[in-house]
């Protein structure tokens, strides 16, 4: 990692592993063959793509039959979604969610209730915590969908996704079970099946991998019913569920990224849960105005807020001396976080709140960075913001 600054923002995007770029570059200059075509070189692609996907499904904890490639998260997200609704399409029209899921499920949301869909949108606790009894009582005998993501990518906050399978099966209704497990793989443990999910999207450049590539777990009995729909049609790729030519490069890079990132996945969690204790440590020493909105959590998300203190000023004042964070996620672009705004906090508590993110790369010089510019932000902002 550069040492002229200090990344803190693993949430919205992880650096490239060196071995995930490698891999990349060997992919487009060694072994660009189309993996449909039938000669040499394109048989070689084609089984490097068969040993990838077995790659990703070792680090998720299920089959290879079971992965599929995509672009990103959000369109693993939309696929899910759209993909179990047309399925379901003659069992009913009621969803469940939360009201705290990424925008790539929120606003497909949006549009099926435009298309009569009604959507009941569980609302978190002042830690962002859902409750598996919110979920059981949301459940009906015409909820065809429930998505629920695994770890909030804004809080940090584990949501119950295997209670959440338990009470569908209990309340015998026909949902299936989608979960975005963008923030939770590599983060924290899990299997699709321990989860007990029908769907669970991840995407590679929140693990060290490049963006532009993702994938969709979908549960084999789902496929092998023939029922569940393509995304794409066309030339067959993907096992006729998503068409179009492979992204080699982004594949190869996303198979060693996760590779790498299981071998390793405990020694990372302990390291980043480590930093995470030093810098609530720190802050509640030297910074005890900051308040910490999720003490628990996910290892690498780290909520806080400055009561007070507008944080888009605070976010520049910390760039302009090489500290980067979020006051949000990423994908809000300065618009006010509909995470943070569902906890109900006090107007300058939410005015306030800042996401810190670690990775296996963040350092102690990191955090020490991050409380130094806190403070300075507070001395500097004080008699403007307050």
């Amino acid at each position: 990692m550069d040492n002229l600054f200090h990344y803190l923002d693993n949430a919205a995007t992880t650096p490239v592993r060196p071995e995930a770029a490698q891999a990349a570059a060997e992919a487009m200059t060694r072994g660009w063959g189309n993996p449909s075509s039938q000669y040499a070189l394109g048989r070689q692609a084609a089984g490097q793509v068969k040993g990838w996907r077995e790659d990703i499904a070792k680090a998720l904890g299920c089959g290879p039959e079971e992965v599929y490639f995509t672009s990103c998260g959000s369109e693993s997200d939309n696929w899910a979604i759209f993909g179990a609704l047309e399925l379901n399409r003659r069992r009913g029209k009621h969803i469940v969610t939360t009201a705290i899921e990424h925008a790539a499920v929120l606003e497909p949301m949006r549009s099926l209730e435009r298309q009569g869909y009604e959507v009941t949108y569980l609302q978190p606790d002042h830690q962002g915590r859902i409750s598996p009894a919110q979920v059981s009582a949301a459940l009906r005998p015409d909820t065809v969908l429930v998505s629920v993501m695994l770890v909030n990518n804004e809080l940090g906050t584990v949501l119950p996704v295997k209670e959440t399978a338990q009470a569908i099966k209990k309340a015998g209704c026909p949902a299936l079970l989608h979960c975005d497990g963008v923030q939770g793989f590599l983060k924290v443990p899990f299997t699709p099946k321990a989860l007990g999910v029908d769907l669970l999207s991840v995407s590679g450049h929140k693990i060290h991998a490049p963006k532009g590539v993702g994938a969709l777990y979908i549960r084999k009995e789902l496929v092998d019913s023939k029922r569940f729909p393509p995304l794409i049609r066309g030339g067959g790729q993907e096992s006729g569920l998503r068409s179009g030519t492979e992204a080699t490069a982004q594949i190869a890079a996303f198979a060693a990224a996760a590779r790498l990132g299981a071998a390793s996945m405990e020694k990372d969690i302990a390291h980043m849960s480590a930093l995470k204790a030093c810098a609530v440590d720190r802050l509640a020493q030297e910074l005890p105005e900051a308040v910490v909105l999720v003490p628990d959590g996910a290892p690498h998300i780290l909520p806080i807020s400055l009561p007070g203190y507008k944080s888009e000023v605070v976010v520049r004042f910390l760039s302009d001396r090489g500290v980067y964070l979020s006051s949000g996620s990423a994908c809000h672009r300065g618009k006010p976080s509909h995470v943070f705004g569902a906890l109900k906090l006090p107007k300058p508590v939410l005015d306030g709140a800042l996401r810190i993110s670690f990775s296996c790369d963040t350092t102690r010089e990191d955090v020490d960075a991050l409380v130094e510019g806190l403070k300075g932000a507070k001395e500097a902002l004080f008699t403007t913001l307050s």
